[in-house]
């Protein structure tokens, strides 16, 4: 039984699922990994039961019907594997944009260096991003810097979705609490965890633009977490936080 699984949302990946499972198993460190399916037309799941006959203990699938959402999917993988005996509990994309060898240092950075989260980060040491056009890696960088203001985070990439949770952050926040289906899932998940005190370290990175697949990056998830985020930081005044 490994003590980390690796939740991973998917909607249209047949081109990189079977790449990724592959690849996330190679690894020296023993990981699961849940896919969380939003039912996609595209055969995804298809691909995951088959790949279950091969990796019956090590891979999971939870089906959902219909595009419900990124957070509220990631909220679904959360509380899936918090019923098990998980204890570092990651989020990934499918798209290769997030390197599956860093898996690695987020998890040394929790189960050896006291991180209660760790966050593979873009922009810890400089710009570290791949394939991007400079509109949209200007638009993301001074988008986390506008969160940090706002939220007054010392966290340079604040919607960075590559992650290390231990189980206690996930057991203490209230995950029926987090409002936010996009990208600004992210940032309120960050947020929270900031409030109640937990130890979050920046791993640096590289992300790589998907070379397979269609983004599915909008202009409305960037409008959620710009505008969402001063609702966000206005009712943490009005909450407690303890652990």
């Amino acid at each position: 039984m490994s003590d980390s699984i690796v939740i991973i949302p998917t909607y249209n990946e047949k081109e990189n699922l079977e790449k990724m499972v592959r690849k996330v198993f190679s690894l020296d460190k023993d990981f699961h990994i849940l896919i969380v399916d939003d039912g996609s037309p595209d055969g995804t799941a298809a691909i995951v039961k088959k790949l279950q006959t091969e990796f019956t203990d090590q891979l999971h699938l939870e089906e959902r019907s219909g595009k419900l959402g990124l957070g509220t999917a990631y909220i679904h993988g959360f509380k899936w594997s918090l019923k098990r005996n998980y204890q570092y509990i990651f989020e990934m994309d499918c798209d290769f944009s997030h390197n599956p060898e860093d898996l690695i240092q987020l998890y040394n950075a929790c189960a050896k260096d006291g991180a209660d989260l760790s966050i593979g980060s873009r922009y810890k040491s400089g710009v570290n991003v791949v394939n991007w056009p400079m509109g949209r890696v200007l638009m993301s960088y001074y988008a986390s810097a506008y969160v940090r203001i706002i939220t007054g985070m010392d966290i340079r990439d604040t919607t960075s979705g590559f992650k290390c949770y231990t189980r206690k952050v996930l057991e203490t926040i209230d995950l029926d609490a987090i409002k936010f289906k996009g990208y600004a899932f992210q940032i309120e998940m960050k947020f929270t965890a900031c409030k109640f005190g937990f130890n979050i370290v920046e791993v640096p990175i590289i992300f790589t633009d998907r070379q397979e697949g269609e983004s599915k990056m909008s202009g409305g998830i960037f409008k959620e977490a710009i505008f969402g985020v001063i609702q966000m930081k206005m009712k943490s005044w009005f909450r407690k936080y303890q652990k």
